[in-house]
């Protein structure tokens, strides 16, 4: 069972010497043990002969790569350190950085595997461990909010036992970058998925654990070491006698709880992130003008400038020159079932509904409105849910942050607002109305109405039938349109089969 769960990350904290790691697995069980906790020690599994570029894997110039080849450790060894995990009374986890590395968490039959957040969008790693059945923990550090949904809906739909990490990944992480109110959000957003936090904070400062448990983080990651005469550990790392302490800073909290509304993803963070992505590099000789399919390609770190990434590649993909075996390939991304635009929508609307605890009905077809094409929908349109539509009617209006409806209006229909989620800016009329949660307000046949939702909204329409023909346009150029041809409709939408 996912919660409840504290993880001490050894990373490469074992210095590539099984010894010293022995040692850090017994001071972490030590301390579990003594405040009779639910821990796990998590490991790092990276398959250096397929993981790093072969022509890069000397190259003392590149960031991690150094670090990583000379901290390596064999199966054997890493089998070692399994075993005392275990011994100490401690759940057995790690965090695999490709395919290879899934099949030793699973050899190994660990309780938990982790997906790191530089990995939180490598797509072929994530199928492969998708499939594992095992229970998943997923750091989402670098990813925004529309982002974090598609992983939501992927593990969702493939029904894993899976849970969400917020992470800040800056190390250190400064209190004004941790937006620990991220936490309250996707709790609500993502309902029946435990979620947790990653810190990365100054190691002294346990004030911020004490607050994203308050937010209701059921699983606390940090970084630990053991520092020897030979070995100092970094500036984000606890050693075990700072897991004891509380260190209350008041001013440190406040800074660590602003949150935008909006997540947000640091230069530097994306920087961080983007130089443990793994690139696509070719397995074989590709002429020009052929198609490129994953068996034709390999995954590996660096990826390089103007290099697809590993998640980027998608079917269709057609190579634009030749390429030579190990080369990188630099294409500009195919389209992709997780990346267009049309799933990216459903992706946020499905998001914001589980954010406001609404629950449909399988039957429910989603309309997207978008007057001026789909490429300008997140700025004009919005998303209908149609619920029923008889005599009387009902459907939910989806609009996201800064979305606009244009003016129109019914020579039939009469029609009743009612806000659930959000808040919406009405024009009726030429009146002005701010309707918050649980306000209603009646549009009239003939009054002409507009829209809009500053920090998106969802809200009921409640009407007499609806048909398709009566909505009548101020401007010309939409008014022209079929009706069709300014419309999506995805029945299937709830499961993604559209």
């Amino acid at each position: 069972m996912i919660k409840d769960i504290i993880i001490f990350e050894m990373a490469n904290s074992h210095q590539g010497d099984v010894e010293h790691g022995l040692n850090i697995i017994k001071a972490m069980g030590t301390i579990a043990r003594k405040y009779g906790v639910r821990a796990a020690v998590k490991l790092q599994y990276r398959h250096y002969d397929t993981f790093i570029h072969p022509n890069f894997k000397e190259r003392t110039n590149i960031k991690h790569i150094p670090r990583f080849m000379s901290t390596r450790l064999t199966d054997d060894a890493f089998d070692q350190l399994i075993k005392a995990i275990r011994a100490e009374g401690l759940y057995t986890m790690s965090t695999p950085f490709d395919e290879e590395s899934v099949d030793l968490c699973l050899k190994q039959n660990l309780d938990f595997i982790k997906i790191a957040s530089c990995s939180a969008k490598d797509w072929p790693l994530l199928e492969k461990v998708a499939r594992c059945h095992k229970p998943l923990i997923i750091s989402t550090g670098g990813l925004i909010i529309p982002e974090i949904d598609a992983l939501y809906d992927f593990f969702h739909d493939q029904q894993c036992d899976f849970a969400l990490m917020h992470c800040c990944a800056m190390y250190p992480a400064p209190p004004q970058g941790l937006q620990l109110d991220i936490i309250d959000k996707m709790r609500k957003r993502y309902p029946g998925v435990p979620i947790g936090y990653s810190g990365h904070e100054d190691p002294n400062n346990t004030t911020i654990a004490a607050m994203a448990v308050a937010k209701g983080a059921q699983i606390l990651e940090r970084h630990v070491a053991l520092p020897t005469e030979a070995i100092k550990i970094n500036n984000y790392s606890m050693a075990p006698e700072q897991a004891d302490k509380w260190v209350a800073a008041i001013v440190a909290a406040r800074q660590a709880c602003m949150f935008s509304g909006q997540k947000t993803v640091p230069v530097e963070e994306q920087s961080s992130l983007g130089s443990l992505s793994r690139g696509v590099y070719a397995k074989k000789g590709i002429q020009k003008g052929e198609t490129i399919s994953q068996e034709d390609v390999f995954f590996a770190m660096p990826c390089q400038e103007g290099q697809l990434k590993s998640g980027e590649i998608g079917d269709g993909l057609v190579a634009t020159k030749n390429y030579e075996p190990l080369d990188p390939v630099q294409e500009i991304p195919s389209p992709n079932k997780r990346e267009d635009a049309l799933h990216q929508f459903v992706y946020r609307i499905k998001g914001m509904l589980h954010e406001a605890g609404i629950a449909l009905c399988p039957e429910c077809t989603l309309e997207l409105s978008h007057h001026y094409g789909l490429d300008r929908f997140e700025e004009v349109g919005c998303a209908i849910v149609n619920v029923i539509n008889k005599v009387y009617c009902k459907k939910l209006i989806i609009m996201f942050p800064g979305q606009q409806h244009p003016t129109h209006y019914h020579d039939i229909k009469e029609e009743t607002f009612h806000v659930l989620s959000g808040h919406l800016h009405l024009v009726l009329d030429g009146k002005e109305f701010e309707l918050k949660p649980g306000q209603i307000k009646t549009v009239q046949q003939r009054e002409k109405h507009s829209f809009s939702a500053p920090d998106g909204v969802i809200f009921e329409e409640i009407s007499t039938h609806h048909k398709r023909a009566d909505s009548f346009y101020d401007d010309p150029s939409i008014a022209k349109l079929d009706v069709m041809v300014r419309k999506t409709i995805l029945k299937c939408w709830q499961t993604n089969n559209f």
